[in-house]
């Protein structure tokens, strides 16, 4: 009998959004992957998700940022599940724009850390799903990649870097019936953006940005702007002209 349960690798397991993801994939018994830095959370994280419903959940530490680390946590990975239905990428974080302003090491660290370390996953996963000729790469991005910003290019850098490597291994993979689908994210309630001056009435929770991104890979969404309603302002940002964005306070 085929074996329909759902195996997914998640890297930033962690993290709220991608927690949140998780509970519900758990719901349908899928077998996780769980890749993070923390030991205990990752553990946490393991025991809830078994608890509401998951089959067999793996767990693997790992910084994204030491990339020659990255073969070897995949071979792990296809080895306890065999097959790789749904990889999810969610690992990241958000820089201090200042302080990455005045200290170049800083900035180059953040900016593996939220493009490079996504590209050197993405290529290798590419690759192995590939040869395996089926499955879904979700990549979660942010709306900040969609133009440069005073207030976080060096965060929005790196995203713009891994929006436009998405766009083009969508087109690579389609040929070998691999989906890839971008996620955008607007503001969300998360560790990572506590404390900062964000507007409430644009804040989404990470259960409803989850279910979000839940249902778009079901139906094999391309790009996900989420909560929706982003896809609306960040097309009006894109298009305002150069010399007023430039005086912008944004």
């Amino acid at each position: 009998m085929p074996d329909n349960t759902k195996k997914i690798v998640i890297i930033g397991a962690t993290s709220a959004i991608a927690h949140a993801c998780a509970r519900l994939w758990a719901l349908g018994a899928a077998e996780f992957f769980l890749v993070g830095r923390d030991p205990e959370k990752l553990r946490q994280a393991a025991e809830d998700l078994t608890v509401r419903g998951a089959g067999q959940v793996a767990t693997y530490v790992l910084d994204a940022n030491e990339l020659a680390k990255h073969p070897a946590m995949l071979a792990r990975c296809f080895e306890t599940l065999g097959r790789i239905d749904i990889a999810l990428i969610a690992h990241g974080t958000l820089p201090d724009q200042a302080a990455c302003e005045q200290d170049v090491n800083l900035a180059l660290q953040e900016f593996s850390s939220n493009g490079l370390s996504v590209i050197a996953l993405l290529t290798l996963l590419a690759n192995r799903m590939e040869a395996q000729g089926s499955g879904t790469l979700a990549v979660i991005s942010s709306v900040a990649g969609d133009r440069g910003r005073p207030s976080n290019y060096l965060y929005g850098t790196a995203k713009a870097a891994v929006t436009t490597f998405c766009e083009g291994l969508r087109g690579r993979l389609y040929k070998a019936g691999v989906h890839v689908i971008t996620i955008k994210p607007g503001f969300v309630d998360t560790p990572m953006t506590q404390g900062l001056p964000l507007p409430k009435l644009l804040v989404a929770s990470p259960e409803a940005v989850a279910k979000s991104i839940c249902q778009a890979i079901e139906k094999r969404t391309n790009t996900l702007y989420t909560p929706a309603f982003w896809w609306a302002i960040m097309l009006v940002i894109k298009h305002i002209p150069t010399f007023i964005f430039k005086r912008a306070r944004l």
